[in-house]
């Protein structure tokens, strides 16, 4: 084990996703369906650390298949009692920001799931650190039941607009189900590998 959750050889895959359970049952048929898909491949799950809604709907898919679950909540949420306590791992952090760069660190691709304002934030943060090459893991969005079909509408016209230099590079990823979401995760690890082995040969410039 590595400092704070990363452990030589397992990916670990962030999925941003509501405390609700939302209106529609594919909300929560998904959340859990990424857990389960997740746990399967071998892939740690990691999340925000609640119990409740979709998130504890995906923490629970996934360690009922002897999944790795990390999750990560700031101090002032753990006082309410909605944290998970049968996690693999737990990090209490003393506020959101804390939260956020210790999942962006421990995490190898970012999933946003249906949410709300707290899951467009992170989702948005993940992407523009990769439009501003702070890191270059995917970043997916998926639109289960057409979710994010309005947002996807705004930012095509942002695009459009000349505001999102994210969109040539195709930072802004989108997926309609659970095997796609990952597949398109698995397709950008495989491109990064080779500039990854000569980058640790000291054959390219970091």
């Amino acid at each position: 084990m590595t400092e704070n959750g990363k452990v030589a050889g397992r990916r670990n895959v962030a999925v941003y996703c509501a405390s609700a359970e939302g209106r529609r049952p594919v909300y929560m048929e998904t959340a859990r369906e990424m857990g389960r898909a997740l746990a399967r491949r071998g892939y740690g799950t990691v999340y925000g650390g609640a119990q409740i809604g979709m998130m504890g709907g995906l923490a629970k898919a996934a360690l009922g298949e002897g999944g790795h679950v990390i999750g990560v909540i700031p101090d002032v949420l753990e006082k309410v009692e909605i944290t998970h306590r049968g996690l693999s791992e737990l990090h209490v952090v003393p506020n959101m920001h804390t939260r956020k760069a210790l999942i962006a660190s421990i995490s190898d691709a970012f999933i946003a799931l249906p949410g709300g304002i707290g899951t467009f934030e992170e989702i948005f943060e993940a992407i523009t650190w990769a439009q501003l090459n702070i890191h270059a893991k995917p970043c997916v969005f998926l639109n289960a039941g057409g979710y994010y079909d309005k947002l996807l509408e705004f930012m095509a016209y942002v695009d459009a607009e000349g505001m999102f230099r994210g969109a040539k590079r195709g930072l802004l990823k989108v997926a309609q189900t659970v095997e796609e979401a990952l597949a398109i995760v698995e397709g950008e690890w495989a491109k990064a590998a080779p500039s990854e082995a000569r980058r640790k040969q000291g054959l390219e410039l970091t």
